[in-house]
């Protein structure tokens, strides 16, 4: 078993007592501000290649130079795949929910370029979406796309300003990349029919494989990278959202910090969150980088989702890290309510990658996931019960 991170029992029972006891007496409360936020959605590459309008498939890694190849194995794994599919098709099952739960803003974390760029970064792994590909992401009625990780600049800084400006013309909200330094920094505004704005501010770190070559400057696109975690670092960022904000705003913090697989939760992230959430600066943090889910923290009444995990992928036919079953992804609900920003319910609801498309879980893949859940959260005091509807409730 992975190392569990090191939890004091203090912070725990502070998890305990001030967050999930008090969830349960606000559960009912009618003023909330209801959120869908999922992990990396990575729609380049081999799901590229199976939209309408496929784009250059030529590739610079070491082993595979086209991306038809990543279409290849997972039809090896899990059959044909329909060629072209819909913009709709790789959202599968997720619209149900969607639409079912009707969210008042939706974030996801966009882990790929769109762009024609042919400029590209010599880093082993680039993903890109051909931008006339973008009503795969705009069918789901995304408002906001975070864009501090680490494969937005895949294709050079010709190919950020294009996924900026594509981006722009759909009329989707991005955080965590921009032109310069100051657009890079400043946070997607999302209003809300509850009269409530969502303010997005989104960082990268380079522990998720971020190069700080790719931080925004003055003059110079890029994107709002980390110095690192530290508190000094945790003091600047706390100010810029205080400032930022207003009395009815609920403040995301969207980061894509750590390594890809393992369920360990390094004492920097812990600290840094609870900090953030300490001087009232953030309602909710959304992380991620991880391509497998990891634990959730209630602290303080706020939720802390340490790694969402890939949510779209080309991943299926790739082995390696079959213990982690990345084929598993989640969707995370959460509502806040207005009154004090405090959460009143987080429910996850789990889906299977397949055929490069979402669809329901099975019966037994259900039970992994909400067993896997709560071993992991253990150490933070929290875990997950089945609802009648298959999704797993934080209580």
């Amino acid at each position: 078993m992975i190392k569990p991170p090191n939890v004091s029992t203090q912070a725990v029972t502070e998890s305990r007592s001030i967050g999930l006891s008090q969830m349960h007496a606000t559960s009912m409360e009618p003023s909330t501000v209801s959120l869908f936020l999922a992990g990396d959605v990575m729609t380049g590459r081999g799901v590229d290649q199976i939209l309408p309008h496929p784009g250059d498939d030529r590739l610079h890694e070491n082993c595979v130079k086209s991306a038809l190849e990543y279409v290849r194995l997972a039809e090896l794994a899990n059959g044909p795949i329909p060629r072209p599919v819909a913009f709709d098709y790789v959202w599968g099952a997720a619209l149900l929910e969607l639409d079912r739960r009707n969210p008042d803003a939706r974030i996801i974390n966009l882990e790929t370029a769109v762009t024609t760029s042919t400029v590209y970064e010599a880093k082993g792994i680039n993903y890109k979406m051909n931008p006339t590909n973008m009503p795969a992401i705009t069918t789901a009625g995304i408002d906001c796309c975070v864009l501090a990780n680490n494969h937005v600049l895949d294709w050079g800084r010709t190919g950020l300003i294009e996924t900026l400006t594509v981006l722009e013309q759909a009329g989707v909200q991005q955080a965590g990349a921009g032109r310069d330094r100051a657009n890079a920094a400043v946070p997607a505004v999302l209003d809300t029919r509850k009269g409530a704005r969502v303010l997005v501010f989104a960082f990268a770190c380079t522990s998720s494989g971020v190069p700080r070559r790719w931080a925004a400057a003055v003059g110079k696109p890029g994107v709002n990278v980390l110095p690192s975690l530290a508190v000094e670092h945790a003091k600047r960022v706390a100010d810029d959202m205080v400032a930022a904000r207003q009395p009815r705003d609920i403040v995301v913090a969207s980061i894509h910090w750590g390594s890809n697989w393992g369920y360990e939760i390094p004492d920097a992230q812990r600290l840094f969150a609870h900090h953030l959430i300490d001087v009232g600066a953030v309602d909710l943090i959304h992380g991620h980088s991880s391509h497998h889910f990891k634990p959730v923290e209630v602290y303080r009444n706020k939720v802390i989702l340490y790694g969402c995990g890939d949510f779209i992928d080309d991943y299926e036919g790739i082995r390696g890290y079959e213990e982690f079953r990345d084929d598993l992804v989640l969707m995370y609900f959460a509502k806040i309510r207005l009154i004090d920003r405090a959460l009143a319910a987080l429910e996850l609801v789990p889906l299977q990658i397949r055929n490069m498309r979402l669809n329901p879980v099975s019966t037994s893949d259900r039970t992994w996931i909400l067993d896997r859940f709560n071993r992991e959260c253990a150490c933070f005091g929290t875990h997950a019960a089945l609802r009648a509807d298959g999704a797993l409730r934080l209580c």
